[in-house]
């Protein structure tokens, strides 16, 4: 992971982004009308279609991110105590990125058994 957040993050950060490009891009489009005139109108047309298509990229993120979380399962953290979402087998906590792992081999610590176990 590259920004060390949780996967479901990460999803809405690139969709975040990529409707940040889109709209930089409209807007870099109609400063062509601004400064070339009426050869700057073409300009504007081309960053406008980009930057939907940037835009509809974005939609589709999001889109990716929520089906994501309605199929995430849901844990509490150890170490916030707040409930987050995990996808795949190893995931990081949503509020302190504490590294949370479903598979008993990735684990580094192993708790205790309670004492009805015993």
């Amino acid at each position: 992971m590259f920004f060390k957040s949780s996967k479901i993050n990460e999803f809405r950060l690139w969709g975040l982004l990529t409707t940040l490009i889109g709209m930089g891009l409209m807007i870099c489009g109609t400063a062509g009308i601004i400064l070339w005139g009426q050869t700057g109108k073409i300009f504007a047309g081309v960053f406008m279609v980009i930057g939907m298509i940037a835009m509809m990229i974005s939609v589709g993120v999001y889109f990716w991110a929520g089906m994501l979380s309605t199929s995430a399962v849901m844990l509490q953290c150890p170490e916030c105590g707040r409930q987050t979402k995990i996808l795949g087998k190893t995931d990081r906590c949503m509020s302190c990125r504490t590294k949370l792992t479903l598979d008993p081999d990735m684990a580094t610590a192993i708790p205790d058994k309670p004492a009805e176990e015993r």
